[in-house]
Protein backbone atom coordinates (compact mmCIF):
# COMPACT_ATOMS: atom_id res chain seq x y z
CA UNK A 1 0.00 0.00 0.00
CA UNK A 2 1.24 3.48 -0.72
CA UNK A 3 1.89 5.75 1.92
CA UNK A 4 -0.06 9.12 1.26
CA UNK A 5 1.67 12.61 1.43
CA UNK A 6 1.62 13.82 5.44
CA UNK A 7 0.00 17.07 3.83
CA UNK A 8 -2.90 14.86 2.15
CA UNK A 9 -3.27 13.26 6.04
CA UNK A 10 -3.16 16.82 7.33
CA UNK A 11 -5.78 18.28 4.85
CA UNK A 12 -8.36 15.35 5.28
CA UNK A 13 -7.62 14.63 9.06
CA UNK A 14 -8.02 18.42 10.33
CA UNK A 15 -11.15 18.61 9.81
CA UNK A 16 -12.17 15.69 12.10
CA UNK A 17 -9.69 16.52 14.39
CA UNK A 18 -11.46 19.98 15.03
CA UNK A 19 -14.83 18.66 14.62
CA UNK A 20 -13.87 15.83 17.91
CA UNK A 21 -12.34 18.54 20.01
CA UNK A 22 -15.87 20.31 19.32
CA UNK A 23 -17.81 17.64 20.14
CA UNK A 24 -15.74 16.95 23.55
CA UNK A 25 -15.27 20.49 24.44
CA UNK A 26 -19.56 20.69 23.96
CA UNK A 27 -19.62 17.18 26.26
CA UNK A 28 -17.95 19.34 28.74
CA UNK A 29 -21.05 21.06 28.90
CA UNK A 30 -19.67 24.48 27.04
CA UNK A 31 -22.02 26.05 24.58
CA UNK A 32 -21.27 26.07 21.15
CA UNK A 33 -20.63 29.81 21.48
CA UNK A 34 -18.26 29.93 23.74
CA UNK A 35 -16.41 26.62 21.74
CA UNK A 36 -16.21 28.52 18.27
CA UNK A 37 -14.12 31.85 21.02
CA UNK A 38 -12.20 29.29 22.11
CA UNK A 39 -11.60 27.52 19.20
CA UNK A 40 -11.43 30.79 17.27
CA UNK A 41 -13.67 29.99 14.69
CA UNK A 42 -17.36 30.91 13.39
CA UNK A 43 -20.23 29.33 16.00
CA UNK A 44 -21.79 27.98 12.33
CA UNK A 45 -18.65 25.89 12.10
CA UNK A 46 -19.23 24.31 15.13
CA UNK A 47 -22.73 23.92 14.49
CA UNK A 48 -21.81 22.02 11.56
CA UNK A 49 -19.02 20.07 12.98
CA UNK A 50 -21.22 19.07 15.36
CA UNK A 51 -24.23 18.09 13.19
CA UNK A 52 -21.85 16.07 10.72
CA UNK A 53 -22.31 18.49 8.09
CA UNK A 54 -18.50 19.72 8.13
CA UNK A 55 -15.53 17.29 9.33
CA UNK A 56 -14.54 13.97 7.80
CA UNK A 57 -16.16 11.09 9.92
CA UNK A 58 -12.62 9.09 10.94
CA UNK A 59 -12.57 6.64 13.74
CA UNK A 60 -9.68 7.37 15.63
CA UNK A 61 -7.78 4.68 17.67
CA UNK A 62 -8.08 5.14 21.49
CA UNK A 63 -4.76 6.97 21.28
CA UNK A 64 -6.01 9.59 19.44
CA UNK A 65 -9.28 9.76 20.79
CA UNK A 66 -7.32 10.27 24.52
CA UNK A 67 -5.57 12.73 23.02
CA UNK A 68 -8.62 14.95 21.58
CA UNK A 69 -10.26 14.68 24.86
CA UNK A 70 -7.45 15.67 27.34
CA UNK A 71 -6.96 18.51 24.61
CA UNK A 72 -10.74 19.39 24.54
CA UNK A 73 -10.43 19.38 28.93
CA UNK A 74 -7.43 21.61 28.68
CA UNK A 75 -8.74 23.98 26.41
CA UNK A 76 -12.26 24.15 28.71
CA UNK A 77 -10.10 24.58 31.87
CA UNK A 78 -8.14 27.51 30.44
CA UNK A 79 -4.87 25.08 30.78
CA UNK A 80 -3.88 25.87 27.98
CA UNK A 81 -5.13 28.98 24.85
CA UNK A 82 -3.69 28.45 21.65
CA UNK A 83 -4.40 24.06 20.37
CA UNK A 84 -2.30 24.38 17.70
CA UNK A 85 0.87 22.56 19.04
CA UNK A 86 -1.50 19.76 20.32
CA UNK A 87 -3.37 19.61 17.10
CA UNK A 88 0.22 18.87 15.20
CA UNK A 89 1.08 16.52 17.84
CA UNK A 90 -2.24 14.54 17.33
CA UNK A 91 -2.24 14.76 13.60
CA UNK A 92 1.55 13.21 14.31
CA UNK A 93 -0.13 10.52 15.94
CA UNK A 94 -2.49 9.44 12.94
CA UNK A 95 0.47 9.57 10.65
CA UNK A 96 1.79 6.66 12.68
CA UNK A 97 4.60 8.98 14.38
CA UNK A 98 6.31 10.98 11.02
CA UNK A 99 7.65 14.10 11.93
CA UNK A 100 6.38 16.98 11.76
CA UNK A 101 5.39 17.61 8.11
CA UNK A 102 5.24 21.44 6.53
CA UNK A 103 1.57 21.90 7.05
CA UNK A 104 2.92 22.26 10.82
CA UNK A 105 5.87 24.29 10.10
CA UNK A 106 5.24 27.44 12.17
CA UNK A 107 5.56 30.27 9.28
CA UNK A 108 7.07 32.32 11.59
CA UNK A 109 9.83 30.06 11.97
CA UNK A 110 13.71 31.54 11.29
CA UNK A 111 16.09 29.21 9.12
Amino acid sequence: MEKLPCETIVWDSLPAIRAAIAGEMVRCGLSQKMVATILNMAPSAVSQYLSGKRGYRIVFSDEVSDAIAELARDLVSGKISDPRDRICRICVLIRDGDTMCSACDSPNKEG
